[in-house]
């Protein structure tokens, strides 16, 4: 797998908040730019999604894949492929929510992309960067916006 790429934001809400947000696939295309749509194939026994199937178009990556999900109460999730896509080969990442000093919750988001196509690291690792602050600007307009 690839270098993963992180970044991070602060959320003035509850974790609990936070968390029900991220849980809500059927909200992505609402809020997460790249994500064209997002159906719950399976549920766990916690009733949050477990495998999803997505769509995604980031411009240089557009694909359809299968995601797992492991989720760790209201502190974090993590997902890696399980399915992958024309492009999409592996893909891991995950969400961590963090207590902060002030008001809120920092959010750190990581992904590692690998696709079957050949594409300079550099480019790779913006397509990244571009996906999660995309995703942690409209996560933060998301919940605050309820």
């Amino acid at each position: 797998m690839a270098d993963r790429t992180s970044s991070s934001i602060t959320i003035g809400a509850a974790r609990s908040s936070v968390m029900a947000v991220i849980a809500d696939f059927a909200a992505y295309p609402e809020w997460a730019g790249q994500v064209k749509s997002a159906e719950i194939l399976e549920t766990g026994d916690d009733g949050r999604a477990s495998r999803v199937r997505f769509v995604l178009d980031a411009g240089v990556i557009s694909d359809e894949y299968v995601l797992a999900y492991d989720w760790d109460g209201d502190a974090g999730v993590s997902w890696r492929i399980a399915e992958g896509g024309r492009m999409v080969s592996a893909l891991t990442g995950g969400y961590r929510l963090a207590d902060t000093s002030g008001d809120g919750i920092e959010v750190i988001y990581e992904l590692a992309v690998d696709l079957k196509v050949p594409m300079i690291g550099m480019i790779k690792r913006r397509a990244e960067k571009v996906i999660i602050d995309t995703a942690l600007k409209g996560l933060r307009r998301r919940v605050e916006g309820r």
